[in-house]
């Protein structure tokens, strides 16, 4: 896995695997202080039910994609992204639009990708407490789309049961369990479910890695193909 994701080939345990650079670092905090209120979702079949909905509002952001896109060639680069963020007044030093970059440049092509380019928007709503996010929620259009990266993050809070911001893998077995209890094949389904989750294969999800599960879930990578072979 590329970015700051995959650097570590052997971590010597989960708890090892710290964030690598300060944007991470604002990430994960912003993610335990979102846990303390608690999520809403009760089942793991709750949030598969949601994802026809989630896969229809996360394509409304195409029309913000193509805007950042400033050479219309299907991809943000490194200077578009600055260029776009100093627009729309987002307060992120050179160094946090470096890093938001670098984590979401997943194939390490040197360009966002529209799936990319959800869980990049998505990060930014995490950090909407600090008052330029919301400035920039405003002019990007996102209001609307508050409700569906809300979800994002509940999921999340869901299956982080100890609230430490990584889903472990004893926590997706426990979550799979509250939704098919008794049934034989559920052990199976959350293992293939956190493996999708767990690129680095450090043994903990942390909510970037889980967004960037969630778009292929949702089909956002299958279908941006099939609109490219058009």
């Amino acid at each position: 896995m590329g970015g700051v994701l995959g650097k570590n080939e052997s971590p010597p345990s989960p708890r090892a695997s710290v964030p690598e650079t300060k944007l991470e670092a604002k990430i994960s905090e912003a993610m335990q202080r979102r846990e303390t209120e608690g999520s809403s979702i009760k089942s793991f079949d709750s949030i598969v039910l949601k994802f026809p909905k989630i896969d229809e509002n996360l394509r409304k952001c195409k029309v913000i994609f193509q805007e950042f896109d400033e050479d219309s060639n299907g991809a943000i680069d490194a200077q578009e992204l600055k260029h776009s963020f100093n627009k729309l007044e987002i307060n992120f030093t050179d160094e946090e639009i470096s890093d938001l970059f670098e984590a979401c440049d997943i194939n390490e092509d040197m360009g966002i990708e529209f799936s990319e380019f959800i869980v990049l928007l998505c990060l930014v709503y995490l950090l909407k407490d600090d008052a330029s996010a919301l400035h920039a929620k405003s002019r990007m259009g996102l209001p609307n789309l508050e409700v569906t990266f809300e979800t994002l993050v509940d999921a999340f809070v869901f299956l982080d049961k100890n609230k430490d911001g990584y889903v472990s893998r004893n926590e997706m077995v426990q979550a799979i369990n509250e939704t098919t209890s008794g049934e034989r094949s559920s052990g199976r389904i959350a293992m293939r479910r956190f493996e999708e989750m767990d690129w680095d294969k450090n043994g903990m999800v942390n909510f970037k890695e889980f967004l960037f599960a969630f778009t292929h879930w949702v089909g956002i990578e299958d279908n941006e193909d099939e609109e490219g072979e058009a």
